[in-house]
């Protein structure tokens, strides 16, 4: 069983290559909607992902996989043909958003932990069914007053590592995503705070990943960088984000994961761009460093698109150039010339 999660992670984390999140809840893709505009429906939001997985030169060359919603692994696009088969045409693994939404933690006020996993193993056999081949469960922790507590860190951990057993025997890769947030309204705490939780966290899930038996070279990891929170007076350069990330992860991650997903957590696309370039470009690391960006790799495609048909082309073309930006970052080639050069 090992051996076929390990070959699908591997293909995940494919140097050149990254992790289109397309998994937005029918709620947050509203939200995008809305700053264009544009009516969310069934129709509509198909639409605007089927013009993505459309986008033949991106997705053949620079997404190793995609994560859908529930909605979506189950849609067609407008000629009839399933979006799962659109991505599987282009070379992309499908994947699904397992988890049912960060919930607040009992006992804990401000915290939260994600829920999902009564009735899980039905669900992920059918999302196999369909063409699923990795899933997604984010757990969320937040910096603050108190926070996070060590009730949050260690439910959240334990949940990861039920939710990626139960994905393994189902033959699905588990990205197991502990995210420390950048963003939450408020936050200003610094970059050694952001370290030394993610560190917590990271350590938390590996030791509950272990009790769970899940083999670490079938799974990806989602994580956060280090990085301080969008409200904190100093803002540590680009290099400061790159080389304290690298060194947690040489601390907490086991080598046998075979590969790492950042996610963009709130980051703007060139600094999402620029941070992984820069950890790529470093130094040799047991593992395969690459994306799993939902708005650092859409943000540009949405706004170009506007909801209009005719803008296809040019959204198609923005998206091109943001896949294509993370691509050359997942192999430490990025350069602020090449993204002028657009």
């Amino acid at each position: 069983m090992s051996e076929t999660l390990n070959d699908i992670a591997r293909a995940m984390v494919t140097p050149g290559k990254g992790i289109l999140a397309a998994d937005e809840s029918t709620a947050t893709i509203k939200k995008r909607f809305d700053t264009i505009n544009t009516d969310s429906t069934a129709d509509s939001r198909r639409d605007y992902r089927e013009m993505l997985f459309r986008t033949d030169v991106a997705m053949r060359s620079c997404i190793s996989g995609v994560i859908l919603y529930d909605e979506t692994i189950r849609q067609k696009a407008a000629d009839g043909t399933p979006l799962v088969t659109l991505l599987q045409n282009a070379g992309s693994v499908p994947g699904i958003k397992v988890d049912t939404g960060a919930k607040d933690l009992a006992g804990f006020p401000g915290e939260k932990v994600t829920e999902g996993l009564d009735g899980l193993r039905d669900r992920l056999a059918e999302y196999y069914e369909i063409g699923a081949r990795f899933a997604k469960w984010r757990g969320v922790i937040t910096i603050g007053d108190g926070m996070p507590s060590a009730a949050c860190i260690t439910a959240n951990a334990h949940a990861l590592a039920r939710y990626a057993a139960l994905c393994q025997e189902q033959k699905i890769v588990p990205i197991v995503e502990p995210e420390v947030l950048m963003d939450n309204p408020g936050a200003d705490h610094t970059i050694d705070q952001c370290d030394e939780v993610t560190r917590k966290a990271l350590n938390a899930v590996f030791a509950q990943l272990a009790e769970q038996g899940v083999a670490l070279d079938g799974i990806v990891l989602k994580p956060n960088m280090v990085i301080a929170a969008k409200g904190a007076a100093r803002q540590a350069s680009a290099e400061e984000v790159a080389k304290r990330t690298v060194a947690c992860l040489r601390d907490c991650v086991p080598a046998d994961v075979p590969g790492i997903a950042f996610l963009s957590g709130g980051q703007d696309d060139l600094q999402a761009t620029h941070h992984l370039s820069l950890m790529n470009a470093a130094e040799s690391l047991p593992w395969n460093l690459t994306f799993s960006y939902g708005r650092a790799l859409q943000a540009p495609a949405l706004k170009a698109w506007g909801g209009m048909p005719e803008n296809v082309p040019a959204a198609q073309a923005a998206f091109s150039h943001r896949a294509n930006m993370n691509a050359l970052a997942t192999l430490g080639e990025w350069s602020q010339s090449q993204e002028m050069a657009a």
